[in-house]
């Protein structure tokens, strides 16, 4: 399967540190590498109501929902791209994050089983010169994949706070050179490491 990389932004800023971050790994990609960004704040969700024990889902066919399912499913390597807030995702991106568990329970989309092999990645920007406090998003990440039985490449961590700070990270913008060149392995919980 030719590679297609789905870059979910999930800030509410626009053009912020993380996007910057990940744009500089993404211009990394060989040429005519497949490239779908979606801007969370562009394509707002509605919220989750967690229907498993009293209805079906239905598969959307229109809007924000639809085109975030197409496009998750349509994708060999999905980016999670979210700047670090309260140490882990912003809300948009838990709010997408939440719609995988209403995906699992449509109907003729067999969510888990399409995305099983395929690889998560993230990229974040934080305020913060300790990246471990971005354990807690890296988590999120890594656990949402070990679940799906993806594969998982890690997060691109960058330092930034006002819009472009990232710009001066040259340790970050080094290793967003090869970011995407690293093979990514099956995701695993952290239980399962011993």
């Amino acid at each position: 399967m030719t590679r297609s990389f789905l870059f979910v932004l999930g800030s509410t800023r626009s053009g912020g540190n993380t996007e910057l971050l990940a744009r500089e790994a993404a211009a990394q990609l060989p040429p005519g590498t497949r490239q779908q960004w979606i801007d969370l704040a562009e394509h707002p969700l509605r919220d989750f109501a967690d229907l498993r024990h009293d209805s079906d889902h239905v598969r959307p066919t229109e809007g924000p929902e639809a085109l975030l399912l197409d496009a998750t499913l349509a994708a060999t390597d999905l980016v999670i791209a979210s700047p670090l807030y309260w140490y882990s995702v912003s809300w948009l991106t838990k709010r997408y994050l939440d719609h995988w568990s209403g995906w699992l329970r449509t109907p003729g989309v067999d969510f888990k089983a399409t995305l099983a092999g395929r690889n998560l990645w993230g990229v974040s920007a934080l305020a913060h010169t300790e990246e471990v406090v971005a354990d807690p998003l890296t988590g999120t990440l890594r656990n949402s994949a070990a679940y799906l039985g993806m594969r998982f490449g890690g997060v691109l961590l960058g330092n930034g706070s006002k819009p472009g700070d990232v710009l001066a990270d040259t340790a970050a913008l080094t290793r967003a050179k090869t970011f995407f060149a690293r093979e990514p392995e099956p995701a695993r919980f952290a239980y399962q490491e011993a």
